[in-house]
């Protein structure tokens, strides 16, 4: 869905409300944010946020790649893409040259050096840039011309097979696929792809709205429509099912943000309503079946979340983070439990360990123990 605030592409004036409400939304709940601990306490015992000073206070980052827990990368307004190989003691922009306009909403690291960054906006502003050599140098790898697409995430099987989605065009989502690591991209048919719904889109939020599991399997979350569903499919995107999820929907605003899967059967769904004190009841839900039926959670995060991420080695343990929080779950999303009162739009873990989180005002954090 762009970024936030914005659905459809059809009237331009409408955009540009809906854009002006999302600032004030913004506003407001930054000022409330304000209130709230930097630190608030944790249950002994129970995982927390460490922060780590990027130095950039006045970037957001909404997107976010753990490799370990010393090495991760970040990306977000004003063209920026940080990287730390320290645990966060330090980071270094690395930056891609001209790219102060852009908004980079997801990146994807395979390693310390290699790593694939993706632009969101309207027309030529959604573009794919990729790295070899540490964030030294940049090649951009694609540039959108269709002025009726807007790309929002993207996701990667392995280092060489990968997914980028964008909001529907001429009334499906496009799909974009790599083979060579992201250094060339080659648009989907979309016969496989089923119908949107009006006013259906993706939301580019936290990096989160493409997700895949295993070698084949990828999930896409959508929201701003009648219903929020989630899309699998399991040919690396040739064809896909819809299925409705219990996340509210029936408003621009609400939908499914997030989605993660610990393997290609379970998974978690976290949404709800981003503008600024609107209530999100219900909004998680979780899957045992691949995606094809999705339950409510009984306790669900207490306010819209943006990202979620299993924790590794904990088959049963999950996070949600959001603008108001980050919560636990240790049942497979059943119940939720927050632990903190930061703010963070994006979370990842790494399969061999090491989970970061980062948000607006330059935050990032890792997690311990």
């Amino acid at each position: 869905m762009r970024r936030l605030g914005k659905t459809r592409r059809t009237v331009r004036t409408v955009r540009t409300a809906r854009g002006r409400a999302w600032a004030a939304a913004a506003a407001a709940c930054a000022a409330a944010l304000a209130t709230l601990p930097a630190a608030p306490a944790h249950a002994h015992g129970d995982p927390h946020w460490a922060p780590k000073d990027t130095g950039s206070v006045s970037v957001r980052f909404r997107g976010l790649s753990a490799v370990d827990r010393h090495t991760a990368w970040l990306s977000g307004t004003r063209g920026t893409v940080l990287r730390t190989t320290d645990g966060g003691a330090s980071w270094r922009d690395v930056s891609p040259p001209g790219a102060a306009d852009l908004q980079f909403r997801d990146i994807e690291a395979f390693d310390a050096r290699r790593a694939v960054v993706l632009a969101i906006g309207e027309g030529e502003a959604s573009r794919v840039y990729r790295t070899d050599d540490g964030g030294a140098t940049w090649t951009e790898s694609f540039r959108n011309t269709d002025a009726k697409a807007f790309y929002d995430c993207m996701t990667f099987f392995d280092r060489r097979h990968g997914l980028a989605m964008s909001d529907p065009v001429d009334g499906r989502f496009r799909i974009l696929s790599t083979a060579d690591g992201g250094r060339s991209w080659t648009v989907l048919p979309d016969t496989g792809m089923p119908a949107a719904l009006d006013g259906e889109a993706g939301f580019a939020a936290g990096s989160q709205c493409l997700v895949s599991s295993g070698p084949r399997d990828v999930w896409l979350a959508t929201g701003g429509a009648a219903r929020a569903r989630v899309l699998h499919s399991a040919d690396r995107g040739l064809t896909w099912t819809a299925a409705d999820t219990p996340v509210p929907a029936g408003d621009p605003a609400r939908g499914v943000f997030a989605l993660a899967f610990r393997d290609r059967t379970h998974g978690l769904a976290v949404g709800g309503d981003y503008r600024a004190g609107q209530p999100s009841p219900d909004a998680a839900a979780g899957t045992g079946d691949a995606g094809r039926t999705w339950r409510p959670a009984a306790t669900a995060p207490p306010a819209y979340r943006s990202g979620v991420t299993w924790l590794p080695h904990r088959r049963a343990a999950a996070l949600a983070v959001g603008p108001t929080g980050t919560d636990l779950t240790t049942d497979a999303g059943r119940t939720w439990r927050t632990l903190d009162s930061g703010s963070y739009d994006t979370v990842d873990c790494a399969p061999g360990g090491g989970c970061w989180a980062a948000g607006e005002q330059g935050r990032a954090a890792r997690l311990e123990n």
